[in-house]
């Protein structure tokens, strides 16, 4: 793809966005975005041969964005509660920065569009909360940590108090930031969130034992 071809596109992914943005629950129609670009809608269809594949766009550009800074986040943190915390913040703060984008991830967007956009965004939910998942599973085996629920509960609750902040946020008109007391609200679901395995604390009991030996 050519620069100059390569720019347009971002051009009109970014109008697309500004859009959503400036009309909340508004359905977004070609004609209207081809006169934000300025440009016709031929030329739309040049680039994009879908409104689909413009909302696509703009979902690959979530997961890019976000997945690649979650691999940062697991090169750099070794603690699984941490994690956690970074990579639901991040989601936050993402959506914070960005919320005519944000309408796609609730779904608010893509009413009257095809489902496969819906399942698109489904998965990529999905594949969050499964990253959550791997890094609780992790826990255990890196530094004898067990949650106190079973496993899948615990990863969807937090992904569920994530994806409730930003219900909110889109429900709200942007006016309740998604990150507003989110400090404080991890606080408490992380209190009595893990707790140590069997392993771990009779290894503990063993050493302070010895010590006293």
């Amino acid at each position: 793809m050519s620069p100059r071809k390569s720019q347009r596109r971002q051009q009109i992914l970014e109008a697309l966005a500004q859009m959503l943005e400036a009309n909340p629950g508004n359905r977004i129609t070609t004609a209207g975005l081809a006169r934000q670009v300025g440009v016709s809608e031929a030329a739309l269809y040049r680039h994009f041969p879908s409104k689909s594949k413009m909302f696509e766009g703009l979902i690959e550009f979530i997961e890019d964005t976000l997945f690649s800074r979650i691999n940062l986040i697991l090169s750099e943190e070794p603690g699984a509660a941490r994690r956690c915390e970074k990579m639901l913040s991040l989601l936050l703060a993402f959506t914070e920065r960005n919320p005519g984008i944000t309408r796609i991830l609730t779904g608010d967007a893509l009413a009257g569009e095809t489902e496969r956009l819906h399942v698109r965004v489904a998965q990529l939910y999905d594949r969050y909360e499964t990253q959550l998942r791997q890094v609780i599973r992790e826990a255990e085996l890196r530094e004898g940590l067990r949650p106190t629920i079973p496993l899948n509960q615990a990863a969807n609750l937090l992904m569920a108090a994530a994806e409730g902040r930003i219900s909110q946020f889109v429900r709200s008109g942007f006016r309740r930031a998604p990150t507003e007391g989110w400090s404080e609200q991890w606080e408490v679901l992380m209190a009595g969130f893990f707790r140590e395995t069997i392993t771990r604390a009779m290894g503990e009991s063993a050493g302070s034992f010895a010590s006293q030996g």
